[in-house]
């Protein structure tokens, strides 16, 4: 009984130091679980209790609840004392917040390179007065294909490997000319108009090839619309891409379904006079795609092509992207490498 007595009594010498001691919720948390958890000191007592005579349990019965009372309302006492005293810490600490004070210094983020250049392409066309449009790049067959004179079992519809879904109609645009058909149905004429976004190929991917990347579309529908304008056009934008060089384009015949005539846009290399292996050696770099809009567009579009006429284009703005970097593998653009990433801060 005495042992028990004297066991009682270091309990509640040992509980108060270490109570007192404790000034964060950490200390605690070590002191509940050292004398009040499961294996902690008020368990050995309460153990204790059962090798004691009958008369002895009703002594010290009474006597433990009481202790372990005491203990439990203590340890309640001093943990909310410390958790307002953190509180009021807090408090004082913002209301003395110096608002002058500088932190060091925090990693910087940067820019995609491919928002980069599709920004500079954007700023480029807003001032030679185009709007910028955008449209879905999940589409139907109709605007993908049968607006822009692809009907079904048109042949020209091998020229893009599609990504079906497996919602009938549907599919991943595989050019963004999907957005001009759009903007022929909703818009009348006068107008001009981009189209930047990314499309969608299914092809086998390698260090030129990808089965996602960015073009720019371009349109114009007006009276009185030549080819001559279409030339032009691209050679004022082209040669503003590339910081205002001085450059010449050469024009070769086409074909594409929604232009008549259709041509394709090479540009003498940027970056050399005699030949490099941005250009393989050949001074001109293929650039695009271009033409006449097609009658047959123009109607299905509800548009009179004997009053108007217009040009569409369209470039790779991942091509522009590779080009302008000096980016050797297009799937770099979207590995999410840092070290590729950092460069274009």
């Amino acid at each position: 009984m005495n042992s028990l007595q004297a066991a009682i009594n270091e309990f509640k010498n040992a509980f108060s130091q270490a109570l007192s001691a404790a000034k964060d919720s950490s200390a605690l948390e070590t002191v509940r679980i050292n004398f009040l958890g499961r294996k902690g000191k008020i368990t050995e007592l309460m153990d204790a209790l059962k090798t004691l005579s009958i008369e002895e349990k009703r002594t010290f019965g009474p006597i433990l609840n009481e202790l372990k009372q005491w203990a439990e309302k203590s340890f309640s006492s001093q943990h909310d004392a410390v958790t307002n005293q953190a509180q009021n810490a807090e408090l004082e600490k913002q209301k003395n917040f110096d608002v002058t004070a500088t932190i060091g210094s925090s990693p910087a983020g940067s820019l995609h390179p491919m928002t980069h250049i599709k920004e500079r392409v954007e700023n480029i066309f807003i001032s030679m007065g185009y709007q910028i449009v955008d449209g879905p790049e999940v589409d139907n067959e109709y605007f993908n294909f049968e607006a822009l004179n692809i009907p079904e079992n048109h042949p020209a519809r091998d020229m893009w490997d599609t990504f079906w879904l497996d919602v009938p109609g549907l599919l991943l645009r595989t050019h963004t000319s999907s957005v001009q058909a759009r903007a022929l149905a909703n818009n009348k004429p006068p107008f001009a108009a981009i189209v930047p976004g990314r499309t969608y190929r299914h092809e086998a991917t390698d260090a030129t090839h990808d089965f996602q990347f960015m073009q720019v579309e371009g349109v114009v529908i007006d009276r009185g619309i030549s080819m001559s304008n279409l030339i032009a056009t691209c050679k004022a934008f082209l040669q503003e891409m590339f910081g205002g060089k001085e450059l010449s384009l050469r024009i070769r015949p086409s074909y594409f379904p929604f232009t008549e005539p259709s041509i394709e846009i090479d540009i003498s290399c940027p970056f050399c006079t005699d030949g490099c292996s941005v250009c393989k050696y050949s001074k001109w770099i293929e650039s695009g795609g271009a033409g006449l809009v097609h009658p047959r567009v123009l109607k299905t579009a509800g548009i009179d092509s004997d009053e108007y006429s217009g040009f569409a284009f369209g470039f790779g703005l991942t091509r522009l992207a590779m080009l302008m970097y000096g980016i050797n593998d297009i799937r770099l653009l979207h590995s999410g490498k840092i070290e590729f990433l950092e460069q274009f801060s």
